[in-house]
């Protein structure tokens, strides 16, 4: 009576089903929880386990059920700033999906579970859109589909259904969800590829609360320490003709400019000036530049470059600058020569910005450098004697290293009286503080330095832990020419790199640094072909066939003829599956349709055995039909139809069935 009376979808939920939406659950979280910070992901990864685990067998109370929610919600925002953003939200959809199965009791709950664990696979694509994420996000999708289908099974089936094993369950169902994607495959590639694109998005998404790191505008003791650390690709150039040689590899970032005494920073007073005037007299370097999102306005391009790309603009230092923070893919062409000149004239007001310090740091620094001055005098050579004596001191006493301890109120001093250890951030900071206590003009520019290159792919890579730090020295009759003091103290910073392994003898890394190669330069593909296909590249789709560029109203007209055509063909599998749902059945009357090809098909009252004998008087050689057709016999009329496997090969062997060559 109790049965008859419980609502639908509130009865209890048995163990097989409960297993089946955690499983589909935790699919659907892993490539989330793949794209948040590493122990945020993992702390969250262990809370669905053992919320899972803790909510198996009895249900937690409500008050009990209210503070797992607060506590996950005030931890997520605690690890992101108290800042709202798409890392913040992306972390609170997986921490409430995690803690989702303390509900999970009946199968409206199983449901419910399944219906909200859809929006992680989509919620990772705006953290990344690597072809890892689309994999993962697929099979999660695709797995929680066959728990739905598999929850409805269960809950409509009479007998206990444990008997039938989970491999074999899911396996079939997923084969069964399979086929339902391929079907709407041809749709989806013909919007994805026709479907009019706008070449900006008609709203913005909100800025990363933690940003990627990247090149960021502005340098501070400790802040490079998590960039230097990370080796995932920055950026990836494929040059045109020449290549420059690898030491010369200086990708030009933003240009540090003010200094408070601990932080360098951009001038926004060279940010909207117009480009210094440079003469160039070297070779020019043409190259695509491919760049990874770093969430930031900031751009780079081989030093100097000759003109922005489209979106962006140069500022008078020579840095690219966007005119949005790039949340995608971008690639460009670019061109970049050496100057041999750059801004020779220098303002005054430039050169004053260039010489500013702040009262009350570093007096040993500023002492040191003033009596250099005073011993190098004021002659045409005096800048180069001056810069040559401070990187001799560099090369002689200093070391290069990661492990450095936080600087106090007199950061420069205690790099260069006390610690003499460090990185590019302290020797770049050191040497423009030094320069201009001693009267020469310097600044600080940020980007990276070298790059890697693939061989299968033909381009160069630059990882986010080659980013550099250098400074540029204003010297009279040449203008801002770049010093590097970290190159000095360790070269092998610019250029050690796996391509600098020597080619005799055994290389260990060998094997890996192929599979490397071969798994960017996929990567790379990945980019070319589905992140980086844009509204140009749309238009442009075409091409290739000898046509033009394509408008916007002959990009419906395609859309709308070939997703017509798809959706045809989808509703035609559709209704051919809804006049004869069964399978086996089907399989029989397309073999009858083949033999109505040789003027043998069966009539409408005609029995299978009839039908054969009749098949077998005209064509003796018939012998396969014959024992097809008492095989479908049985499987219709004798009630063995409870073997699935039989059921299948069965639907197989017709399918493959043709009628044979000879006749009477």
């Amino acid at each position: 009576m109790a049965e008859a009376t419980t609502p639908a979808g509130r009865a209890p939920l048995p163990a097989t089903a409960r297993l089946w939406a955690l499983a589909a659950s935790f699919a659907c979280q892993l490539p989330l929880l793949l794209q948040l910070p590493g122990l945020q992901g993992a702390a969250i990864g262990g809370l669905a386990v053992a919320v899972a685990a803790l909510s198996w067998r009895r249900r937690l109370p409500a008050l009990a059920r209210l503070a797992l929610a607060l506590a996950a919600i005030g931890l997520v925002l605690a690890a992101g700033g108290m800042s709202f953003g798409r890392d913040t939200g992306c972390a609170l959809l997986a921490a409430m999906l995690a803690i989702k199965p303390v509900e999970l009791f009946t199968w409206r709950d199983a449901r419910s579970l399944l219906g909200f664990a859809f929006f992680a696979p989509f919620a990772t694509f705006l953290l990344d859109q690597g072809p890892l994420s689309l994999l993962l996000g697929l099979a999660g999708a695709l797995v929680a589909l066959a728990a739905l289908w598999r929850l409805s099974e269960l809950e409509s089936v009479v007998p206990d259904p444990a008997d039938t094993p989970p491999a074999r369950a899911l396996g079939g169902r997923l084969w069964q969800v399979g086929k339902l994607v391929l079907i709407g495959l041809p749709l989806a590639l013909s919007a994805f590829w026709l479907f009019p694109r706008l070449a900006s998005p008609l709203w913005g998404v909100p800025e990363r609360a933690v940003a990627r790191p990247g090149l960021s505008g502005e340098m501070a003791p400790g802040e490079w320490l998590d960039l230097m650390a990370d080796d995932t690709p920055a950026l990836r150039a494929r040059f045109v003709d020449a290549t420059p040689e690898r030491g010369q590899m200086y990708w030009r970032g933003p240009v540090l400019l003010d200094f408070d005494g601990r932080r360098w920073t951009r001038s926004e007073s060279m940010a909207i000036a117009p480009p210094a005037p440079t003469r160039r007299d070297g070779p020019v370097w043409e190259y695509e530049l491919e760049l990874e999102p770093t969430e930031r306005p900031f751009l780079v391009a081989l030093d100097l470059p000759l003109a922005a790309p489209a979106d962006a603009r140069l500022t008078a230092d020579y840095s690219l600058l966007a005119w949005r923070p790039q949340t995608s893919l971008q690639r460009w062409r670019l061109r970049s020569a050496a100057p041999s000149t750059f801004d020779a004239d220098l303002e005054p007001v430039a050169r004053a910005l260039a010489l500013r310090l702040p009262d009350g740091f570093n007096p040993r620094t500023l002492a040191l450098a003033r009596s250099w001055r005073a011993e190098a005098g004021d002659g045409p050579d005096a800048d180069g004697v001056l810069i040559d004596r401070m990187l001799t001191w560099v090369r002689r006493d200093f070391t290069y290293t990661l492990a450095t301890p936080l600087p106090g109120r007199h950061g420069v001093d205690e790099f260069l009286f006390d610690q003499q250890a460090g990185f590019c951030e302290h020797y770049s900071a050191a040497f423009a503080v030094f320069m201009r206590a001693a009267g020469i003009p310097a600044r600080v520019v940020t980007g990276y330095a070298g790059g890697y290159y693939n061989r299968f792919g033909d381009y160069w890579l630059v990882r986010r832990n080659d980013a550099h730090a250098w400074v540029e020295v204003w010297l009279d009759g040449r203008g801002w020419t770049r010093v590097d003091p970290t190159a000095a103290v360790a070269p092998e910073r610019i250029l050690d790199t796996l391509a600098d392994l020597p080619a005799g003898g055994a290389n260990p890394l060998l094997p890996f640094s192929q599979m490397w190669d071969i798994g960017d330069w996929m990567r790379r593909g990945w980019n070319d072909f589905v992140l980086g296909f844009n509204a140009a590249r749309q238009r442009q789709l075409l091409r290739p066939l000898g046509a033009g560029d394509l408008e916007m109203h002959q990009l419906i007209v395609l859309f709308a003829a070939l997703g017509g055509l798809a959706l045809a063909w989808m509703l035609w599998l559709v209704a051919r599956g809804e006049r004869e749902r069964d399978p086996v059945l089907r399989a029989w009357h397309a073999l009858g349709a083949r033999y109505a090809r040789h003027d043998l098909a069966p009539l409408p009252h005609e029995p299978a055995t009839t039908w054969t004998a009749r098949v077998l008087a005209a064509r003796p050689g018939e012998t396969a039909l014959a024992m097809l057709s008492a095989r479908f016999e049985r499987w219709r009329y004798a009630s063995i139809q409870t073997d699935p496997a039989a059921g299948r090969q069965l639907i197989r062997d017709l399918t493959r069935h043709r009628p044979a060559e000879t006749s009477r």
